[in-house]
């Protein structure tokens, strides 16, 4: 029998380290669509703030509200505060608003130095991360769950770093995001694929889960073709190329015969793709800006 994590320890795999590249890649990535020179790292600073305690934030209510519906008792995945009941569900909720709440104070701060329509989007992107699992009808549980890390973890976080650096953003800006969120998709997917069957029982009807195991692993695939469409269309055709290699031993795992927890291999992979990916087209952008 595998020990209980530690008091601090367990705090920090709840968070789900492998899904905080989805939330940081977008962000360094737009600041580096800008000159390096130029970047205002204050804004930038804020940008990444917002974008980890919003995406800690919305681990810990996911964590609370399958929790207390039942979703993880069948839990193949990483471990969980909630179902694993070491910590009471009331500290992981008020830990998720804690979050929240920081990302909020965050974003005050980035809209005061850059404009104030920045807290009508801050304000819906909580509101996504609490309803992804929360609330009467958790959207994660309809699969929309794809749409919305398209929407705030790819096009949002990369357009509005971009943004927040000068108040302008230039036309690649959003087929960059499409890449990235692309790239969140696929670690979604990842997790997904894993937690097919045990999703199935709850009733949580992710994309992945109407299809089965096997024609989900196309949903895989098609995020990878996103991700090489969004940075072909935004000027950077070898990296899109460097993608689709390096996607390669994932879409084979995705459409391999492992299930369940051989699966995890699969989001280990999905978030060392994305932060090289990320990484590549920092330096590719310093390089040539």
């Amino acid at each position: 029998m595998t020990p209980a994590p530690g008091a601090i320890n367990r705090w920090v795999l709840a968070a789900r380290p492998r899904t905080l590249p989805a939330a940081v890649v977008p962000v360094g990535v737009g600041a580096a669509l800008v000159r390096p020179e130029t970047i205002n790292w204050l804004n930038t600073a804020l940008a990444a703030a917002v974008a980890l305690l919003l995406q800690i934030g919305t681990n810990y209510a996911n964590d609370y509200s399958d929790g207390v519906r039942g979703t993880d008792e069948q839990r193949v995945g990483p471990f969980r505060l909630t179902a694993s009941k070491l910590v009471p569900a009331r500290w992981v909720k008020i830990a998720a608003f804690a979050c929240f709440a920081l990302a909020a104070v965050a974003g005050l701060g980035l809209a005061a130095r850059t404009s104030w329509w920045l807290i009508a989007l801050g304000a819906s992107a909580i509101l996504a991360g609490y309803l992804y699992t929360g609330g009467p009808k958790p959207y994660g549980y309809l699969g929309l769950g794809e749409l919305f890390v398209l929407l705030y973890f790819g096009l949002l976080a990369t357009v509005g770093t971009a943004y927040v650096q000068h108040r302008q953003v230039i036309g690649a800006a959003w087929w960059i995001g499409l890449a990235t969120g692309a790239m969140a998709c696929a670690l979604l997917e990842a997790n997904n694929l894993r937690d097919v069957l045990g999703d199935v029982a709850a009733g949580k009807r992710t994309l992945a889960a109407r299809l089965g195991r096997e024609r989900g692993a196309w949903l895989f695939v098609a995020c990878v073709a996103l991700v090489a469409i969004g940075l072909a269309a935004g000027g950077e055709p070898i990296v899109a190329l460097v993608a689709l290699v390096a996607y390669v031993p994932g879409v084979r795992m995705a459409f391999s015969p492992r299930r369940g927890r051989e699966l995890l291999a699969l989001l280990q992979s999905s978030s060392r793709v994305q932060l090289a990916l990320g990484a590549l087209l920092i330096v590719v952008y310093v390089a040539t800006r």
